[in-house]
């Protein structure tokens, strides 16, 4: 397409090799299609079963509405399967739930005349929501008592008086990890919301909260301090009284997941780890409603399960990841009957809602469709929802499982998507997809995403492939720690090892490969553009790491960096950091590199983008580089201004280095296409 670009009146037009707008095959997706997907959110089956509360999330439409985060909207499924909007429009629902008695749905959101976020209900037979409770600074996370009267509420204390009056002033210096505040956690009277209560004196700082069926206890996650490396590695089980004195513990050590008590509230099973090094939390775990001991349910699985909710006093529903697949299962608390209920290829469970009669729903996307609802009945899954009935219109490419084995010999699986045009006997431009983590893992689902447009670039003529890296989930425990303490060693390999797979299946053209990521994939990206830069025509770094050393002094997770990836600080072992690194390599790096990153990134802190360009462009000879940085952003795009202007680029730098002639990047202006 031919696009026009005018710098004032009467101004000469650019021509369109200076901008890019893309266009797919004729049956196959566009960027625009990608930016319009929709998809089911959280989900929440009533207590009894009868209805279905869930959140539609619908990105933003550019040319009508201001730039932001998609809406999310509250629909509903009732008992005859009909799914109807409950509050509809440029609204954020969040945090979705139910009175006990099946009565109403619950909600956070910040509605007209809020302060700040409130809880809410709204009855499942229509009507006005009307406000439940809220404390401290906004609620952020509840659990109703089993009769309804009362509800516990997670928040943070609001600042003293005179810390504000002071603000109020100008003094708005931070103190850095020092002037955090913990998060409390308040139990309230629905009949007298307004009292004046006081949140129970816990130790530490509450994450979640929920009430025991019989109403007498509360089981919470406590972190030490409200620091992101807390959440992430010190989260632990506390039983407590309605007073909020310790009643009992669960010492579960490393990483927590999701956790739920029995309906008779005998056991509380959750997801945790055996060690405080397990890089990603994944074993079932049951102990006493007590605390206490805990045991392991699937010691011999090799996998990771990150869903679980009770089917009934004794049967645990989970999803458990197993190689590129998903799995639906129960298993009694004592660790015996383990049974499948579903286990599909290419459907893959991502959310578990069970209610107290055992009816299971679920999230799940298949490589035809995102995150839609589905239910589990009668030894099926049907699917409830559909979310983009215009996907059925769309040519869709073919996504196959391949395994291959790395030099070592280590077998390492991955998802292949084929180009739409595909001939037998030619071979086409790849795009690597690395994945983050390292602790993640890609599942035989839908894997087209704004940074990883999948579908587009299949009906662009690219294959992309998905590698699961030693390291990654979905393997077992064993696999994950394959890479423990040796970054950017045999778990980059393998993706080499992968390409030079497709080459020699005569799919690939070797001479026309891209590699492109987030986070942890972000760094395989710098590594690719950087170490093994002869192997890579172009690359797409987002929020990635360039230098190890920097990256743990600057970022929000050092102890998660130390106990789960490196196992050794950088003053035990400098020469590990220096060489992991892939400002180490820039002498030698040749690869044309985009580098993307949102300029209020926590986790990544933006100077890792900036020194790698830094390091590039100070070459004699530097490759073609270029650096993004997206106002705003985090660790990861969430406006959908700044999306669609990474998938515009993203596919831009490909087109341009594996399709086109290369050379000097294209200009560094778009044309976004909004007239």
């Amino acid at each position: 397409m031919i696009r026009l670009f005018f710098s004032g009146s009467g101004s000469l037009a650019f021509l369109a090799a200076l901008f890019y707008l893309p266009v797919a095959a004729a049956d196959g997706m566009t960027l625009e299609d990608i930016a319009s997907l929709q998809q089911v959110g959280q989900i929440a089956v009533s207590p009894d079963g009868e209805h279905i509360a869930y959140t539609q999330v619908i990105p933003r439409d550019l040319g009508t509405e201001d730039d932001g985060a998609a809406w999310s909207e509250l629909r509903v499924i009732d008992p005859s399967g009909e799914s109807r909007v409950f509050i509809g429009g440029e609204v954020n629902v969040r945090s979705i739930g139910w009175l006990p008695d099946s009565s109403a749905i619950t909600f956070l959101d910040e509605r007209k005349g809020d302060d700040h976020t409130t809880l809410y209900k709204l009855p499942v037979t229509g009507g006005e929501a009307r406000r439940v409770a809220t404390v401290g600074t906004g609620v952020q996370g509840y659990s109703f008592s089993p009769d309804g009267n009362r509800v516990a509420l997670i928040s943070q204390e609001p600042d003293p008086e005179d810390l504000e009056a002071q603000r109020d002033k100008g003094f708005t210096q931070i103190i850095y990890e020092e002037d955090w505040k913990p998060r409390r956690l308040w139990v309230v009277d629905i009949d007298d919301p307004r009292a004046e209560v006081d949140p129970l004196a816990i130790e530490g700082s509450v994450q979640r909260v929920q009430w025991s069926p019989a109403g007498d206890r509360l089981a919470v996650a406590v972190t030490p301090r409200q620091l992101v490396d807390d959440t992430l590695m010190f989260q632990r089980l506390r039983i407590l009284d309605l007073e909020g004195r310790e009643v009992g513990r669960i010492d579960n050590p490393g990483k927590l997941g999701d956790w739920s008590w029995s309906p008779g509230g005998d056991f509380i099973a959750f997801i945790g780890t055996e060690s405080i090094h397990d890089t990603r939390e994944g074993r079932l775990m049951v102990a006493s409603g007590e605390g206490g001991e805990w045991t392991n349910l699937l010691p011999d699985l090799a996998g990771h399960v990150w869903h679980v909710d009770w089917r009934s006093e004794r049967e645990i529903a989970f999803i458990s990841y197993e190689g590129v697949e998903a799995r639906l299962g129960v298993i009694d608390a004592d660790g015996g009957n383990e049974v499948t209920l579903k286990q599909r290829d290419g459907l893959i469970f991502d959310s578990l809602s069970v209610s107290d009669g055992g009816r299971i729903v679920l999230g799940a996307s298949t490589v035809e469709h995102p995150r839609e609802i589905h239910a589990f009945e009668d030894g099926s899954v049907q699917r409830l929802t559909v979310s983009n009935e215009w996907l059925s219109e769309r040519e869709l490419a073919r996504q196959e499982v391949v395994t291959y084995s790395a030099r070592d010999g280590l077998e390492i699986e991955g998802l292949l998507v084929w180009p739409l045009d595909y001939r037998e006997g030619q071979d086409y431009p790849l795009i690597l997809a690395v994945h983050g983590g390292p602790e993640a893992h890609y599942s035989n689902g839908w894997l087209t995403s704004y940074n990883l447009p999948a579908h587009h670039a299949a009906a662009q003529g690219y294959f992309m492939f998905y590698p699961n890296y030693r390291g990654s989930t979905g393997r077992g425990v064993e696999f994950a720690l394959t890479s423990q303490g040796r970054p950017a060693a045999e778990e980059f390999d393998d993706l080499v090892d992968g390409v030079d797979y497709l080459v020699e299946r005569g799919l690939v053209d070797g001479e026309r490969v891209g590699i492109t990521g987030g986070s942890y994939g972000g760094y395989a990206s710098a590594w690719g553009a950087t170490y093994y830069s002869e192997r890579f025509a172009a690359a797409v770094m987002n929020v990635g790491l360039s230098d190890k050393i920097a990256m743990l002094g600057t970022s929000d997770i050092p102890q998660e960096l130390y106990l789960v990836h490196y196992l050794t600080w950088p003053w035990e072992d400098w020469d590990m950091y220096r060489k992991a690194s892939p400002i180490y390599y820039a002498s030698q790096a040749r690869t044309p590199i985009l580098i993307l990153h949102g300029d209020a990134d926590p986790r990544v802190d933006p100077t890792q983008s900036r020194i790698l360009y830094r390091y590039l462009t100070l070459q004699d000879d530097p490759p073609p580089v270029r650096l993004v940085l997206y106002r705003g952003e985090g660790h990861g795009n969430r406006r959908a201004a700044s999306r669609w202007d990474y998938s515009l680029r993203l596919m831009r730098w490909m087109d341009h280095y594996l399709k086109g002639d290369g050379g000097d990047p294209p200009d560094h202006r778009l044309d976004y296409g909004l007239d």
